[in-house]
């Protein structure tokens, strides 16, 4: 017990002389009021410009990766003679490319060194192949462009990602990502309505069909998009001419600083390896990873949600619309959602609260015919998507520190949770038309999975949250047990004892 009792002063010693350090080197970095003038000036700046162009971009790479399912009522099935299998390979596949391309991205992002014509290059590259999907004559043909597609597409968001980080501190980020992420439900709403536009005035046009006018418009807007990326967004702050040298100096600064206050020095030596295997070795790790992987897949119905409104017996134009009005709806809400869940602090409730609403949605699509209880039930099955933007802010909290862990660990649950989408199509069959009883049953199963990972989720963080709390007391002596994952943590961070014990202090992960 002794070893222990002197092990916690000397630890203690330790930790006080470099939270002293800690504040000396923050009070030093700190922006003056002047400077903070500045800085609320360049936020602006940077809002006005900047998250305009990727929202925009982002809207565009949902329309064109989704417009598949819209292309399906308008003729897409019959020019090229699918099969309901067929027609799901081309759907999945795409996600078999999009998973492959994460990592190396990454990599070729950092290369290259130039966001501007990084993204704008894909951009570009996913316009042309989604116009020149419309050429395309066979299955072999559309599986082609639909694979091409998805490595393409696959670079945008991890590379967004990325680039944001280098314009917004931590906490900027965060309502940031909230807004951009709605632009992947607008998408949903707008991709059917040109859809529809399309249909009713360009159907047979110059003996073009409506879906093959629906690929060579999208991907010509998306083309002349990427084109304004490479010209227009700004790189870094050291390379945008807007900015006056005093805003560049600020901009640097602020993330700098940022980055101070998130890990002093305590990841200073943690290589990738180490991330890597911290990352595997969390259970908190697989718990979301599995998580994710169930709410996408219980929201695989947005690549059917054309013909699962065709049910509803309307015309194809109707169908179409029709899809509108619940994305809308749910733009409104998941930015609600997003903001209270935020406000109190919590994960948990408002991750299973739209459970059993999507249940309830599944449930009454599957047993009624309807016309309002059925149009009702899309309103309560795309609850669905207030859980990712939950998802996300639960997994920076679960797995905060340090960064090379947090890297793995989102590559790890992104490309788990997108897994769901190369498996789900294949649960939509024609011959189950109009209740889809396979494919909604799935989705119940994916929603009570996706339940028993967050309550598993809850209960491990509690425990952890305890033994937080039992490290910060300075009346108790630490078991040798303790002292031992101290020292782990220490040596596989790189970091000597005290920091690893100051890692612990003041921090409780949010439930």
């Amino acid at each position: 017990m002794a070893g222990g009792e002197l092990f916690i002063k000397d630890t203690e010693a330790m930790g006080d002389k470099a939270e002293l350090a800690h504040e000396e080197v923050v009070q030093i970095v700190a922006l003056t009021e002047e400077e903070k003038v500045l800085e609320r000036k360049l936020r602006i700046r940077i809002d006005a410009l900047i998250m305009p162009l990727v929202i925009l971009v982002y809207l565009m790479n949902y329309i064109d990766r989704n417009n598949y399912a819209a292309a399906r009522l308008q003729g897409l099935e019959e020019d090229l003679s699918l099969s309901d299998s067929d027609y799901q390979t081309g759907l999945s596949i795409l996600f078999v490319a999009y998973i492959l391309m994460q990592v190396p991205s990454n990599m070729l992002l950092n290369y290259v060194g130039r966001p501007s014509l990084y993204l704008g290059f894909f951009v570009c590259a996913w316009g042309l192949v989604s116009a020149l999907t419309s050429q395309v004559k066979s299955y072999g043909g559309i599986v082609a462009c639909r694979f091409i597609l998805g490595l393409v597409e696959a670079p945008f968001f991890a590379g967004v990602l990325f680039y944001l980080s280098k314009w917004y501190t931590k906490k900027e980020l965060a309502l940031r990502m909230s807004i951009f992420y709605a632009g992947s439900l607008l998408s949903g709403a707008f991709g059917n309505l040109i859809a529809a536009g399309i249909l009713n005035g360009l159907a047979g046009h110059r003996g073009i069909s409506a879906w093959q006018w629906l690929y060579i418009i999208e991907g010509a807007i998306t083309c002349a998009i990427g084109l304004v990326i490479c010209f227009v967004l700004p790189d870094f702050p050291d390379t945008w001419r807007l900015l006056s040298p005093e805003m560049k100096q600020i901009a640097n600064r602020r993330l700098a600083i940022d980055a101070a206050e998130a890990d002093v020095d305590e990841a200073g030596g943690m290589s990738q390896v180490r991330g890597m295997k911290l990352a595997f070795t969390d259970a908190k790790t697989y718990i979301l990873a599995i998580a994710y992987m169930a709410i996408t897949g219980a929201s695989g119905f947005q690549n059917y949600f054309p013909t699962l409104t065709k049910t509803l017996g309307y015309s194809e134009i109707v169908s179409l619309l029709l899809v509108a009005p619940p994305y809308i709806f749910m733009v409104v809400w998941s930015l609600i959602h997003s903001h209270f869940s935020d406000r109190f602090g919590n994960r948990f409730w408002f991750f299973t609260y739209p459970i059993p609403i999507t249940i309830v949605g599944f449930i009454v699509f599957m047993t009624t015919s309807s016309f309002g209880p059925r149009y009702f039930s899309f309103f309560l099955m795309i609850f669905v998507f207030t859980m990712n933007g939950t998802l996300y802010s639960w997994i920076a909290n679960a797995i905060p520190r340090p960064p090379a862990k947090r890297a793995v660990a989102y590559a790890f649950i992104n490309s788990i949770g997108n897994s769901a989408s190369i498996w789900t199509p294949y649960t939509y069959r024609d011959q189950e038309t109009p209740y889809y009883r396979t494919a909604m049953g799935v989705c119940i199963a994916l929603q009570v999975l996706a339940a028993i990972c967050a309550i598993t989720l809850r209960l491990l963080l509690q425990h952890q949250n305890r033994q937080l709390e039992r490290l910060e007391n300075e009346d108790i002596t630490l078991t040798e047990k303790e002292i031992r994952k101290l020292r782990k943590t220490a040596e596989l961070e790189g970091i000597d004892i005290a920091a690893a014990r100051r890692l612990q202090k003041g921090f409780r992960y949010m439930l």
